[in-house]
C-alpha cells in the first residue's frame, strides 16, 4: 500500500508520452530510458503510458514511512490534506517546508522510524518531500489530490 500524491492543473491536460518506472526503496518512480540500460543492460522495460489529463505532477511513497512523517509533523500534510482543508498546492508549501527542515536537522532521530522490513526509509521521505515541495512551489495554483 503506498500514499499517491497529485497536482492538477485546473482546466488543463498535461502532454499523452510513454514512460518507464520502478519500484525502489519503497517508491516508485521514473527514469529515463538511459539510466535504464545503465542498470539493466540488454533487457526490455515495461512502458506505461501517462499524461492526457491533468495530472502535472505524481509520485508515491510507502505508507510505512507515516510514523516518520508524523515525527515530522507533516503527516497531516501528505495523507489527510482534504481532511485539513489543503485543496491548492501553495498551501502545502509551508508545512512541507518546516517538515523537511526538521528532518533534515535530525537524521539519526528520523532514521529510528525506518521500518524493520526495509520498506521505506528515511533518506526516501527526505527526496519524496523534497520533490513535491519543489512541485507545489513551481505549480502554486494546481489542486492537491491524494488516493490512500
Amino acid at each position: 500500500m503506498s500514499l499517491d500524491v497529485y497536482l492538477k492543473a485546473p482546466g488543463g491536460d498535461s502532454p499523452e508520452r510513454w514512460a518507464i518506472f520502478i519500484r525502489e526503496a519503497g517508491q516508485t518512480r521514473e527514469i529515463t530510458l538511459e539510466e535504464w540500460n545503465q542498470r539493466f543492460p540488454g533487457e526490455c522495460p515495461s512502458l506505461a503510458h501517462v499524461g492526457g489529463d491533468s495530472t502535472i505532477y505524481n509520485a508515491n511513497i510507502t505508507h510505512n514511512l507515516t510514523g516518520m512523517a508524523d515525527a515530522a509533523g507533516i503527516y497531516k500534510a501528505l495523507w489527510r490534506p482534504d481532511e485539513n482543508g489543503i485543496t491548492k498546492a501553495h498551501q502545502l508549501v509551508e508545512p512541507l517546508s518546516a517538515g523537511l527542515e526538521k528532518l533534515r536537522a535530525d537524521p539519526d532521530r528520523f532514521s529510528t522510524f525506518n521500518p524493520a522490513n526495509g520498506w521505506g526509509r528515511y533518506e526516501g521521505l527526505v527526496a519524496f518531500v523534497e520533490k513535491y515541495l519543489n512541485a507545489c512551489r513551481e505549480n502554486p495554483d494546481a489542486d492537491v489530490t491524494v488516493s490512500r
